[in-house]
């Protein structure tokens, strides 16, 4: 029986980019850039090491998302996932962790799974709660933030990992079907080849909205969030700094400076 993985990946904004809030307080996409957040890449690799230990095993990428989206299911496949599940509808437009996990979980119910890999976070929200939320609404065991994770004995089998922590390292294990997370010190994530872009563009993408998963629109979006902004205030502008010149009482004005901000 062929090992079902399936990968949560994120379309995030480009911390680079300058982010703005729009008139309803969430983030303002068109304003900004997006691409698959960094920490949903290692989630990527560790499921095509995954796989390519397995007999016989497939890969699917999932997001929800705009429709630019497709950019980090195309990066993805790419890098070597078979296929990818979008899940777009207007009424998702604000919705929080706890909307996206209800999403999440009815889409992989309906994919097939037996494994799913998480990031340890996502690169704007970074509340890092969501492969436990996911878990739960799935019934499965969660072993999350793990350094190292394999598994053993295919589709019926066990995810074994290490978790790594300040002072001690844990070794963990749960049987499928089950849901994990990864760090970035899970193992670099891989480049996409020119064979791997050219690829991921004939592999299929599948289309679902929230009709397909039997979620009413009040469930998720800006109506059904359990957490939103009550306001926002953009950051000052950066001032410039103070320049000291060293005139022969350089190192004086500098211990002055730190002293009187209590930095020394």
């Amino acid at each position: 029986m062929s090992l079902r993985i399936v990968v949560c990946v994120k379309y995030v904004p480009d911390a680079t980019g300058d982010r703005h809030f729009a008139d309803d307080l969430t983030l303002d996409r068109d304003d900004v850039d997006g691409l698959l957040s960094e920490l949903d890449e290692y989630a990527v690799e560790q499921a095509l090491q995954i796989a390519a230990e397995a007999d016989d095993a497939e890969t699917t990428v999932l997001t929800v998302g705009p429709e630019d989206a497709k950019d980090a299911l195309r990066k993805a496949l790419s890098m070597g996932a078979d296929k990818a599940v979008h899940v777009e509808d207007d009424d998702l437009h604000g919705t929080d962790v706890l909307g996206t996990s209800l999403v999440l979980a009815k889409a992989i119910e309906k994919t097939g799974y037996d494994l799913v890999i998480c990031g340890m976070a996502s690169t704007d929200g970074t509340m890092g709660v969501l492969p436990a939320v996911l878990a739960e609404r799935l019934g499965v065991p969660q072993v999350t933030l793990l350094s190292e994770v394999s598994v053993e004995g295919g589709a019926g089998g066990t995810v074994k990992g290490r978790r790594d922590g300040d002072s001690a390292s844990e070794s963990l294990e749960a049987s499928l079907p089950a849901v994990v997370s990864v760090t970035d010190q899970s193992g670099e994530a891989r480049y996409p080849s020119f064979k791997g872009i050219m690829a991921a563009k004939k592999k299929p993408v599948q289309a679902w909205d929230l009709g397909d998963l039997e979620i009413e629109a009040d469930e998720v979006g800006l109506e059904g969030a359990w957490t939103k902004v009550d306001s926002a205030t953009e950051r000052p502008a950066r001032t410039a700094g103070t320049i000291v010149k060293d005139e022969g009482e350089g190192g004086k004005q500098l211990a002055g400076f730190l002293a009187e901000r209590k930095f020394v």
